[in-house]
């Protein structure tokens, strides 16, 4: 009885607002995508202070949306689903960004020169990773759909969520595979100290995106 309840006391549901949230965050990754995958090629690429500034005003932005989607939400017994996990849903769909902000924080530290060796596999993670948060989104609107009950598949909806986790698995391989032959590469040790944390954020924006999806899946729980 939850949906009808807030479809009477309400227009528009903060739930609403997530897929507003997400696309702020999903193009701030597409921007951070381009300039980090110029930068392992050894390109010209975007000064990073621009890049920067450019995140800075999309976070700001994200973090206003966030803003107004918690302070108009209503009393627990009207939301359509558990307050705690829409809160805990907002907050590590948040995450994606901060861990793709601390990536590029760590490129920017200093210049590293990355070895030819390592390029391509690198460029194929941020690729991945750029796929498992694009994946993100068809998921996020299919499960409102089922919550709205304006989607009514939900075995199709649970694929996407599947479809996920494995995505992150590839990853988290992935990202194994690089740090140990970054670790144990012919490099100066801050070279070495500064790719390896690049990369294991890069994971962690997986990793954030699977925890969004089992928190979808939580939503929709029977």
């Amino acid at each position: 009885m939850r949906v009808p309840f807030f479809g009477l006391l309400a227009d528009r549901s903060p739930l609403d607002g997530l897929l507003e949230h997400y696309e702020k965050i999903n193009g701030c990754v597409a921007i951070i995508k381009e300039s980090m995958e110029c930068y392992v090629a050894g390109g010209a690429c975007r000064e990073f202070l621009e890049l920067v500034q450019q995140i800075d005003e999309i976070e700001n932005q994200a973090d206003l949306i966030k803003r107004r989607i918690h302070n108009h939400m209503p009393r627990g017994l009207f939301m359509p689903v558990d307050k705690t996990l829409f809160l805990n849903y907002t907050k590590t769909q948040d995450n994606i960004l901060d861990e793709a902000q601390e990536a590029v924080q760590w490129l920017a530290m200093r210049r590293v020169d990355i070895p030819a060796e390592f390029q391509s596999d690198i460029i194929e993670l941020i690729e991945e990773v750029d796929d498992i948060t694009n994946m993100l989104g068809p998921a996020l609107s299919a499960t409102l759909g089922i919550i709205y009950t304006k989607n009514l598949d939900r075995r199709g909806t649970k694929d996407k969520y599947w479809a996920i986790r494995r995505k992150r698995s590839t990853v988290f391989k992935m990202k194994n595979r690089l740090v140990s032959r970054i670790y144990n590469a012919e490099m100066h040790f801050k070279d070495i100290y500064q790719l390896i944390h690049f990369v294991e954020k890069l994971h962690g924006m997986a990793h954030y995106t699977e925890n969004c999806a089992d928190i979808l899946r939580s939503m929709i729980a029977r």
